[in-house]
């Protein structure tokens, strides 16, 4: 018959067999999605839209393309977006519109009060910051019927990080 001091013998050695096998198997840190296109993308959408959007090029090494579209958001209007990982692990994305309402500039910023304004690669740009879930917002809008489009950087990277990114965008597709 079994004792207690067999039954102790047999789970340490069923659990020193568990612990070999986890240790054992190879784990990821991070999932990634598909890789995505930017330039594709951004071709594709400059042709159909006609607008001179924008996206970053020659942003330093580390940064990473995760999220890229054209879809009609917030007061039904069409925005480009392009998203981007940071070497910190932060998230930083560019939305593009023509001629917004104060709504849609609103809902993309999650109703973060105005913080200033700022200048970076000349032009000024106003900063929205919002505490209670972190994200930053830059805001470049000019002047409803003017032909240009409004331009928001945000994420929750920090604004540092932002001035980079800015400095990157270029015409593209």
């Amino acid at each position: 018959m079994g004792s207690t001091k067999n039954l102790v013998y047999s789970l340490l050695a069923v659990l020193g067999m568990v612990a070999v096998l986890v240790l054992m198997v190879p784990r990821v840190e991070t999932v990634g999605g598909p890789p995505v296109d930017v330039a594709a993308e951004a071709t594709q959408v400059r042709e159909e839209s006609g607008w001179d959007i924008v996206a970053p090029q020659g942003l330093p090494e580390g940064w990473v393309p995760t999220s890229v579209r054209y879809v009609r958001t917030t007061g039904d209007f069409m925005t480009w977006h392009v998203g981007y990982r940071t070497p910190r692990d932060t998230y930083v994305a560019v939305e593009q519109t023509m001629d917004p309402t104060r709504e849609w500039v609103a809902a993309q910023t999650n109703r973060a009060p105005e913080d200033g304004t700022t200048e970076i690669a000349g032009r000024t740009w106003t900063r929205f910051v919002r505490d209670t879930k972190v994200q930053n917002s830059l805001l470049d809008m000019p002047a409803t019927g003017s032909g240009e489009l409004t331009t928001l950087v945000t994420g929750d990277a920090d604004f540092d990080d932002m001035a980079i990114f800015v400095e990157a965008l270029r015409p593209a597709g």
